[in-house]
């Protein structure tokens, strides 16, 4: 059974061991085994730098492990997708693993950050005063290939036509 790995801001839910928990049933649905962050039994060590070190290691095993990796790319925090999700995606992509996405809103950046920002619907530039990349594409263009669904269901049915 091939295994995959879970990035996204999930682990910070209300109830992040229940959200690990159903996307892990969804992997199984679908006849993959969900490896999600929390799987991990971290030591809680005397420093907080030591105990984000230890779950960053620990997700860098998981995702060794892994044959595959699908991210949450929603946006967290602000606009863009989760800063960890998005090195855990690159981690995965300089491993060679297939790497999937999904994000509830894949309308072009143009339109998604003209509607965040209020921008004049023909804005080139954000309200920092840089500029809107257009490509056609909801993420940043490094995402060409990985954003291929709505939500983790479709992001798995995705995975496994592509595999069958």
């Amino acid at each position: 059974m091939k295994t995959i790995y879970l990035a996204g801001p999930d682990v910070f839910e209300p109830d992040p061991v229940a959200a690990g928990e159903a996307l892990k049933q969804l992997c199984a649905d679908y006849g993959f085994e969900g490896l999600f962050p929390l799987d991990n039994a971290i030591e809680d060590f005397d420093h907080p730098h030591k105990t984000a070190e230890a779950i960053r290691q620990a997700n860098i095993d998981l995702i060794r492990r892994a044959d595959i990796v699908m991210a949450n790319l929603n946006p967290f925090r602000g606009f863009e997708p989760d800063s960890g999700t998005v090195y855990e995606v690159g981690f995965a992509e300089a491993l060679g693993k297939p790497v999937f996405a999904y994000a509830a809103d894949r309308r072009h950046m143009p339109d998604r950050l003209r509607a965040h920002q209020q921008l004049a619907p023909d804005a080139l530039q954000c309200r920092e005063g840089k500029s809107i990349e257009s490509f056609a594409l909801s993420h940043n263009l490094m995402f060409t290939h990985t954003v291929v669904a709505d939500d983790a269901r479709s992001c798995l049915r995705y995975i496994a036509e592509r595999l069958s």
